[in-house]
């Protein structure tokens, strides 16, 4: 797949102006793309969470709280929301729904489709052919993992995902579609055990 080939069937913003579990569902088989220094960078997403502000305790603008780190959450549908965590680690979200609501999809894995060795350097510092059993295992299956081989931070924030650099395309739909609990939010009360992970 080429650049031009990865921006002619660019997702268009009505695709995350709907409701965010649809849009969490349907972006599993789609492409994430990230065109660094001219090199198309491609993995197909296996994986995903969905977070509603108005309801949902684990997400940042739980009650629509507005601050600095929250605000690319009330942005317009399509829009790229990067958030840092522990101090190093950058998580790639999907902003959704209509602007001013605070709504989003995490992208938390993706498997690699074109520009392996570039992600590959990216990550580790190797091509995938001198990659360990461990790191092969461990390439892109978590949204910080997934943000460093995808060369993607903070200045990533508050892009617009239906033009380039950053974007997701076509791709194919999954066979089979798992459903589960978010990681890592016990903190969220009832919304712990809201099933609103999706994996393939």
């Amino acid at each position: 797949m080429k650049p031009n080939k990865c921006e002619a069937s660019i997702l268009p913003r009505s695709f995350y102006d709907r409701d965010t579990l649809t849009v969490a569902r349907e972006l599993l088989g789609k492409h994430l793309v990230h065109i660094v220094d001219g090199t198309a960078l491609v993995g197909r997403i296996t994986e995903t969470e969905a977070y509603i502000g108005r309801m949902d305790k684990a997400c940042h603008a739980y009650g629509y709280k507005r601050t600095a780190r929250t605000e690319t959450l009330f942005a317009k549908p399509g829009t790229a929301y990067v958030y840092l965590i522990y101090g190093m680690y950058c998580c790639l979200n999907f902003v959704t729904e209509a602007e001013g609501e605070p709504c989003a999809v995490l992208i938390r894995g993706v498997e690699p489709v074109e520009g392996s060795n570039t992600i590959s350097q990216l990550r580790f510092g190797c091509d995938v052919s001198n990659q360990s059993a461990y790191q092969r295992k461990n390439f892109l299956n978590g949204p910080g993992k997934l943000c460093k081989g995808f060369s993607i931070d903070r200045h990533c924030n508050n892009l617009d995902l239906t033009v380039p650099p950053l974007f997701v395309s076509d791709g194919d739909k999954p066979s089979k579609l798992h459903t589960g609990k978010r990681i890592g939010i016990d903190y969220a009360e009832e919304a712990v055990d809201f099933p609103w992970r999706f994996w393939t």
